[in-house]
């Protein structure tokens, strides 16, 4: 059981790394992959020292598993590569999400659609993994009409340079800027690039996503995505309006059956999720849940999660672990 880390090196690859020794997974030889400028360094797993390769020795080796986090281009280059050799391909970037003839996974959803002929599959948007994991079993009671999704992205979402950019202006350090404009006491409603509907990227990934992972498109979705100075931790305003009508008691206990859910919900205790609270864990945090008294059938509540492990790391290894348990 040979499994490939493709950008090891990265944010995202150095907790996916983390959590395969963390969750004990069955691997018998980690292969480190990054860049060329890596090649060559060190990383430790299970306290023993492992040299980075490059993409190419990397194929050669025939890994069972390759988990990608590379960036949409290499992965659009490589993916293919690695499934020649007969390896199974996780991939974290954008690039083969909405493709008709790949599968996109939240195993709590969908992971049964896994087959032994499936050699790419992608993992979702960060911020889309919270989203469907809270709306999930809400669809399955209620029927999803139309979801309204307002993000609080963190900077770690962008990648370690706008981490960096963060910590230097609170700092008063001047350095490389990676947003057009500071982000430190600032919200910028501008998450990757915009398109010409006016929406940028993120936001419609909101938009089209869920349907592909839920198998529907009943309902409706729109999105606005906001970037905020915060390190880690992505958080959501959700408005959910359904067909059918529902009790907020029978909601929380729907969402607290929910599997990869935890819900904070006590306004008389100032219990609600925060990105504070969120860091490190594997969960999807609920609260702040409550009627929508303007409009019939409509739900508020509130979704957060640390976008660098559910909504990336946590959810490629536990497709991984899906497909030795399942698939293999």
């Amino acid at each position: 059981m040979k499994v490939a880390v493709v950008g090891a090196t990265g944010v995202v690859g150095t907790i996916m790394i983390k959590l395969l020794e963390e969750r004990g997974f069955p691997l018998t030889e980690l292969i480190p992959v990054a860049s060329e400028k890596s090649v060559g360094k060190t990383i430790v797993f299970k306290d023993k020292k492992h040299v980075v390769v490059g993409l190419k020795t990397a194929v050669a080796m025939r890994p069972k598993i390759a988990i990608l986090s590379a960036g949409g281009d290499t992965s659009l280059g490589w993916a293919p590569k690695f499934a020649e050799t007969g390896c199974v391909v996780i991939d974290n970037s954008s690039a083969w999400r909405m493709h008709p003839d790949k599968k996109l996974i939240v195993p709590e959803i969908n992971a049964n659609i896994i087959t032994s002929e499936d050699k790419i599959i992608a993992n979702p948007n960060c911020s889309t993994i919270q989203l469907v994991l809270a709306l999930a079993p809400l669809h399955k009671a209620y029927n999803m009409k139309r979801v309204v999704v307002s993000t609080y992205q963190s900077v770690s979402g962008t990648g370690i340079r706008a981490v960096q950019q963060l910590e230097n202006e609170i700092q008063g350090k001047k350095g490389p800027m990676v947003y057009p404009y500071p982000i430190f006491k600032n919200a910028l409603p501008h998450c990757d690039v915009f398109l010409e509907n006016g929406y940028t990227k993120e936001e419609m990934k909101l938009a089209k996503e869920p349907h592909k992972i839920l198998n529907d498109n009943s309902f409706t979705v729109t999105a606005t995505a906001v970037r905020i100075p915060t390190a880690g931790g992505h958080s959501e305003s959700v408005n959910i309006e359904f067909e059918n009508g529902f009790e907020i008691a029978d909601v929380r206990e729907i969402l607290r059956r929910a599997p990869g859910i935890t819900v904070q919900d006590n306004p008389q205790t100032n219990s609600y999720p925060m990105p504070l609270f969120a860091h490190e864990k594997d969960a999807v945090f609920v609260g702040r849940i409550r009627r929508d008294e303007s409009q019939k059938n409509t739900l508020n509540m509130w979704v957060v999660a640390d976008n660098l492990r559910k909504g990336a790391a946590t959810n490629a290894i536990q497709i991984a672990e899906h497909l030795i348990a399942e698939v293999f």
